[in-house]
């Protein structure tokens, strides 16, 4: 990632945690972002990327796609170890009105890519 905020983060979410989120209002939150104290998000370049590692049987993956602006007051980038790289983290409830769009998730094989967005 360059040094250079990006315009977009994104939050990787089943349909059925989409669906979620239209009916409450919120992103609900996963097991590890409880433990962790903020949710899990990724720039459009980590993405992909952390598809494949965390979400490899989920064939119904978006990409949230949320503007950094809506919710600077409570994201951080921060260094994930495995990684070796700064990840943002949202400290904060994630509100279904800070995602413009969901853009799908298309598998192959190990691999996934972006489809159209809606």
């Amino acid at each position: 990632m360059s040094d250079q905020t990006p315009e977009f983060i994104y939050r990787l979410a089943s349909a059925a945690e989409c669906r979620q989120a239209r009916e409450r209002g919120a992103v609900p939150k996963r097991d590890i972002d409880v433990k962790d104290g903020y949710f899990h998000l990724s720039t459009r370049d980590q993405a992909l990327e952390t598809a494949r590692l965390h979400f490899a049987g989920v064939d119904d993956l978006v990409a949230l796609e949320i503007p950094v602006a809506a919710i600077a007051d409570k994201l951080k980038f921060e260094l994930a170890p495995k990684r070796g790289e700064a990840f943002p983290h949202y400290y904060g409830e994630l509100q279904a009105a800070h995602v413009v769009r969901a853009i799908p998730l298309m598998r192959d094989g190990d691999a996934f890519s972006f489809g159209g967005g809606k």
